[in-house]
């Protein structure tokens, strides 16, 4: 975790006094907001192939899902024909039932080391605790990003309706069968609900990297179904 959150804290850095070398500091929103906007479409754009190959796997997964339940319902009572069969499954249909987990374990440090490079910027971003105390954190209605969001409806709010909208995006471009989509509903309550809570309390910093990420995350959805929309028209 610090040696990514090294490497993440060093571009953070590069960027701010890049953005702060040009132009006067607007009193409304501070280099360091400004900082935290570019940081985050720049880690989006590092993590699109991940993020694409994930969307993809999730696609296909849930279209084989009633020929995987069709094989688990047959050979309920033979669990090792269960397991060729859905070998087999997966073969013709070229796909790897691990790839999902590979994709998540990928970016799952990175998103930890992200949001630790954000908790602590003093530690992995400024280095110098007077460094960090100079600088304007401001954002909009928010005095210091280094603190929580003061009002519940500003960013935690933000936080988990953008989580519950690319979460709805993503399930609805995988195509998920009733039972899936009744399980998936719940979860996306589920997390949404929990990624207000924990916004409420993280520093303000951290909500706003995660806001513009889910933001990025919901344009890239609809591109990727307008894409495969128009790929579907050709094809008829």
């Amino acid at each position: 975790m610090n040696f990514l959150g090294n490497i993440l804290g060093s571009i953070m850095k590069f960027i701010f006094d890049l953005v702060s070398g040009i132009g006067t500091e607007n009193e409304i929103i501070s280099y360091y907001g400004i900082t935290i906007i570019i940081t985050t479409i720049i880690f989006k754009l590092i993590l699109l192939p991940i993020s694409l190959q994930q969307s993809k796997s999730t696609k296909k997964m849930n279209e084989l899902q009633p020929k995987i339940q069709e094989l688990q319902k047959k050979y309920k009572n033979d669990p090792q024909t269960q397991q060729k069969k859905l070998a087999e499954l997966y073969k013709e249909h070229n796909y790897n039932p691990m790839s999902g987990c590979l994709i998540l374990l990928i970016q799952f440090p990175i998103i930890l080391a992200m949001f630790s490079v954000l908790r602590e910027p003093v530690q992995f971003v400024f280095k110098d605790p007077a460094v960090y105390e100079s600088i304007k954190k401001s954002f909009l209605w928010i005095p210091n990003l280094g603190e929580p969001d003061p009002y519940i409806w500003g960013l935690p709010l933000l936080s988990g309706l953008t989580t519950f909208l690319q979460s709805k995006l993503i399930n609805a471009s995988a195509g998920a069968n009733a039972q899936m989509e009744s399980t998936q509903n719940f979860m996306n309550i589920f997390i949404t609900v929990m990624i207000f809570m924990a916004a409420r309390s993280f520093p303000a910093g951290v909500a706003l990297y995660w806001v513009v990420s889910n933001i990025i995350q919901v344009v890239q959805q609809l591109i990727i179904k307008r894409s495969l929309g128009k790929v579907k028209e050709e094809t008829k």
